[in-house]
């Protein structure tokens, strides 16, 4: 290819081609796109130095982290391997005492010596203890205690000594020593004052015999305290752990009420010897970056400058259209302060009280469209007919500035007539120059909050009502301050509106202040968590109000008032009137009590007067017979002797027979006591086998061994059992059964079942005619008896007695297919009887 003469081939290299080539390709663009290119250059600008700054503090970060890793592991080993070398230490010289004790080269004097100088120069010991087999203390020493050396003398340490079968760390400990025969650390536990601490415990082998152990109780904060240096704790933060990571100690005391803030950098190491995950950690936190080097420095600088060039190049392009931006953020902001409120209906009026401007809610609220309203002066065709001049004179405080700033309450008609219940604020329109151009008024239908309101209001009425039309006093006592926040009519009446009656219905419930200490100002239930204060309540309590000689049923708990303040409730109703109904018909029962037991000792009269005969007849037949035989000089004294001795039991039987019809029929107060269910079973057969042998009926009786004590009457359950037995004889009697079918079976044995738990069972069973099912329905109802003479106080009272001993009583025909063949009467009484399928019983009965 040839040249043409004098022309110069265009250098590609030169600087000036790739600044003419953007200056064509920049003045090809719109002004739009060019703007849009001179934002992307500080952009890029930005990013670019955030690219720097992220990288040259990334750099620092990871290189100051790795410091600070490293001085963080190296002062938390140096603070282990201090308290272990402690340890190991204090671990030999326990071992030397523990061989001097058990080569009884010291005794217990000189163990107390022994300890006093050994926690003298170990302050990280708080307790040494001698521990026997047993686990009972021989001999200890209290670095703590203000006592004597050896003064180790009450119950205070009672969580740093083993209890065998207790489960707790030293005693964990104690066996671990007793199995493994060498030094067992226990796992951090707090001993009876709640401070953290350890114990190693040495065991005493006498003679390959294991004799006990020496115990040395170490404070965690104290280990922290001493053995940690002092220059590792300047720098960073050393903690001990338990294997739940619960801090025992720290060398770092957080601020009360303020959450630390977790470590960055964090070491762990076991403690050993102690071990049971016993871990003493280490924390660093990161720290600001020294210096930043030149390099970082000037890229800072150049990236500054290259920003500020295109920010500037940027504002170039950018202040020609400041004005029509100006004038477009005015309008922008009322628009969208219009359209964010759509629940909520804006009217713009100007200065002359014309509206200019409705937004969508507004008109969904009246029903008018935009074109209704816009240009309308008042009235509006919103205000109703009959109010025109009341909505007009608000409108005129309106525009004059005079409308109140908590709004007003207007009524609104909407285009079909309907009225609602509606809220106006106003507020001055201002123009994007300061001058006010009208007024802006913000309207809210209020129809249901109106509603609710009023419902309210309706339902606190009834609700106070309800309260005053009580027979009960209802009353509510501020617990700050000792106020009478609320009384009812019943509570006026009897105590007036006056804060004591509340304290003398309180009584002496716990956590109650008396009104009496609220004069000094102290609150004595702060700092108590409210919430579970009033979802607790009480137990109803009976009180006794001397001035109005009255009782009282009270209820009571704690709630939430109104303005936020704890309050008491006392609910009190007068139960005068049914205690002395209770008292009354206690009385009548103890009368029906006693008046059971006469009648049955009256129909038993006749047996009775023949079980009686049968003594005095002996001793009459032996009386004659020794004075015939002293007469005719015709008897010896061992002969004289044995009469005599034979006439005094026969005396003593019949003084028995009496005494028990006269303990069994004596009125007396109901004492429950503790009584066997054997012995209370043989008196009551005692005393029914004079009826029982005068209706020819046979006994059988089957106790089971070792039943537990009873907390009953014996009498009131010796006359259950008696009116039972007293009734089966009478109903086989009555039956006239052949002698077979003439048999009682008496049976006790305890039970246990989910509905009574524990119990002992009675039962009663006869071979008799059974009871009709209409009968047992009403088997127990007061005076209603199937015997002709009977009075129907027995099966009743019966009743009453074993249920007022908290048991059960039923009755049940026996059927040999569809024929009855007997009758059961079962009741029982509750006692703690440890659950079992083969509970041992045997046959103590007598058959008789």
């Amino acid at each position: 290819m040839q040249r043409r003469p004098g022309f110069k081939s265009p250098d590609r290299n030169s600087p000036t081609l790739p600044r003419r080539l953007f200056g064509r390709w920049w003045r090809r663009q719109s002004p739009a796109q060019q703007d849009r290119f001179a934002t992307l250059g500080p952009l890029v600008s930005v990013m670019l130095f955030l690219a720097a700054i992220i990288s040259a503090f990334w750099y620092l970060r990871n290189e100051e982290f790795e410091r600070e890793q490293e001085s963080v592991k190296r002062d938390t080993e140096i603070a282990q391997q201090q308290i272990r070398l402690r340890l190991i230490e204090n671990q030999e010289q326990l071992v030397r005492i523990a061989r001097e004790i058990v080569t009884r080269a010291i005794d217990q004097d000189e163990f107390v010596g022994q300890a006093t100088s050994f926690t003298r120069e170990r302050p990280e010991i708080n307790h040494l203890f001698w521990i026997t087999t047993t686990r009972a203390r021989k001999a200890a020493y209290s670095a703590l205690s203000f006592h004597t050396e050896t003064g180790l003398t009450g119950d205070e340490y009672g969580a740093s000594l083993p209890h065998e079968g207790k489960p707790s760390e030293p005693e964990a400990a104690f066996v671990a020593a007793r199995t493994l025969r060498q030094p067992v650390y226990t796992r951090p536990f707090n001993d009876s004052y709640g401070i953290p601490v350890i114990q190693v415990q040495v065991p005493l082998i006498d003679r390959a015999a294991f004799s006990g152990t020496l115990i040395a109780e170490y404070s965690v904060e104290a280990l922290m305290r001493y053995f940690v240096p002092a220059e590792v704790s300047n720098r960073h933060a050393i903690s001990l752990l338990d294997a739940q990571e619960h801090v025992l100690a720290s060398t770092v005391t957080p601020m009360p009420g303020q959450k630390s803030r977790p470590a960055s950098i964090v070491h762990d190491v076991p403690v050993a010897p102690a071990g049971d995950g016993l871990v003493l950690r280490g924390q660093g936190y990161r720290t600001s970056i020294g210096l930043i080097s030149n390099t970082l420095f000037w890229m800072v600088v150049a990236l500054s400058v290259l920003t500020v060039w295109m920010l500037l190049g940027t504002w170039r392009h950018m202040r020609r259209r400041l004005q029509m931006q100006s004038a477009l953020v005015s309008e922008a902001n009322f628009r969208r302060a219009m359209e964010n409120s759509m629940l909520t209906g804006m009217r713009a009026v100007d200065l002359e009280g014309r509206i200019s401007y409705v937004n969508p809610a507004f008109c969904a609220m009246t029903g008018f469209g935009e074109a209704e309203l816009i240009g309308r002066q008042p009235p509006f065709p919103h205000w109703p007919p009959d109010r025109y001049e009341e909505n007009n004179r608000m409108f005129q405080q309106e525009l004059q500035g005079r409308s109140p700033a908590g709004g007003i309450e207007v009524k609104v008609m909407r285009k079909d007539g309907t009225l609602f219940d509606a809220r106006m604020y106003v507020s001055p329109l201002i123009d994007p120059k300061g001058q006010q151009t009208g007024w802006m008024t913000s309207m809210t239908n209020i129809t249901e909050a109106k509603r609710i309101r009023d419902q309210l209001s309706a339902s606190h009425e009834r609700f106070t009502t309800v309260l005053e039309g009580l027979d009960a006093a209802v009353s509510v006592l501020s617990v700050q301050q000792g106020e009478l926040l609320f009384a009812n009519r019943s509570y006026r009446l009897w105590f007036g509106a006056d804060a004591l009656g509340h304290a003398l219905l309180a009584g002496d419930e716990p956590d109650f202040p008396r009104l009496s200490d609220s004069e000094d100002g102290v609150d004595h239930l702060g700092g108590l968590p409210t919430q579970e204060l009033t979802e607790v309540g009480s137990d109803p309590r009976e009180v006794f109000i001397e001035p109005l000689q009255k009782w009282f049923d009270v209820r009571s708990r704690y709630l939430q008032w109104t303005d936020g303040r704890l309050a008491q409730m006392l609910i009190a109703t007068d139960i005068t009137a049914r205690l002395s109904a209770e008292t009354l018909a206690a009385s009548q029962a103890e009368k029906a009590q006693v008046t059971s037991r006469l009648v049955t000792m009256g129909e038993m009269a006749s047996s009775v007067a023949h079980e009686l005969n049968q003594p005095l007849t002996a001793i009459t037949n032996y009386c004659n017979g020794m004075v015939t035989r002293v007469k005719g000089d015709a008897i010896e004294k061992n002969d004289l002797i044995a009469a005599l001795e034979k006439t005094s039991r026969q005396a003593q039987r019949a003084g028995q027979i009496i005494h028990r019809i006269r303990a069994f029929v004596k009125r007396s107060e109901p004492q429950r006591q503790a009584a066997q269910a054997r012995t209370i079973v043989e008196d009551a057969v005692e005393l029914a086998s004079i009826e029982l042998r005068r209706r020819n009926v046979a006994i059988h009786t089957y106790v089971a061994q070792r039943l537990p004590h009873l907390l009953v009457d014996p009498i009131l359950i010796e006359q259950v059992l008696l009116n039972l037995l007293k009734n089966a004889a009478e109903a086989i009697d009555s039956a006239q059964l052949p002698p077979a079918r003439r048999n009682i079976e008496l049976r006790v044995v305890p039970r246990h079942t989910p509905e009574e738990g524990g119990v002992i069972e009675f039962t009663v069973t006869d071979m008799g005619p059974g009871i009709k099912d209409e009968v047992i329905a009403r088997l127990y109802e007061a005076f209603f008896s199937t015997k002709p003479e009977g009075l129907g106080i027995g099966l009743s009272l019966c009743r009453s007695i074993i249920e007022s001993h908290r048991g059960r009583i039923r009755a049940q025909n026996l059927y040999n297919g569809t024929s009855v063949v007997g009758c059961r009467f079962v009741f029982t009484l509750p006692v703690d009887i440890p659950r079992s399928d083969a509970l041992p019983t045997t046959n103590s009965a007598v058959t008789s």
